[in-house]
């Protein structure tokens, strides 16, 4: 029992990369299927390229330092450089997602999702697995107990409007 212990670690680190991708991959998938399951904009596909996409610049920026860093003296290299720019990218496609109707606002969400599943991206990329799937647990726990305010709020308002139009 323990050999396969043993043969599971040795095989785990020499292709960790390539699992920190599918375990992204597959953590956008279900944050998009929720979104598509509640016809949003942005769903599977896109959340799934997003954390995707993130873990693997972020996978590329922390190797390249190691790879690249020796081949002039005094070269120094920031392994989250490109992470950093990964933030600015993400604006980009939020912003595209958020459209303004009169007073009313849509996308927000969605938007903040995009921003979210690239933090999920990076943190899987830099192979911080315990933080990141508790940070979903916990956003996703907490936007099932929103969900349930708003709408009960949400009823509470038409409750009122109704009874304001009977008077």
């Amino acid at each position: 029992m323990e050999q396969l212990g043993d043969y599971v670690s040795a095989f785990f680190r020499e292709y960790e990369l390539y699992f920190r991708i599918l375990i992204s991959a597959v953590l956008g998938l279900l944050i998009g299927f929720d979104r598509t399951h509640k016809n949003k904009p942005a769903g599977v596909k896109t959340f799934t390229f997003v954390t995707a996409a993130c873990a693997l610049i972020t996978i590329v920026s922390i190797e390249s330092v190691e790879a690249y860093s020796h081949l002039h003296e005094r070269t120094m290299m920031d392994p989250m450089r490109l992470t950093a720019q990964i933030v600015t990218g993400l604006g980009f496609l939020g912003a595209g997602l958020i459209m303004k109707s009169g007073f009313e606002v849509k996308g927000l969400t969605s938007a903040s999702m995009i921003l979210f599943t690239g933090g999920v991206g990076i943190g899987i990329g830099a192979g911080f697995y315990g933080i990141v799937l508790f940070t979903i647990v916990v956003i996703f726990v907490l936007v099932r107990i929103g969900g349930r305010i708003e709408k009960h709020e949400q009823n509470k308002m038409q409750a009122k409007s109704k009874k304001d139009m009977s008077i």
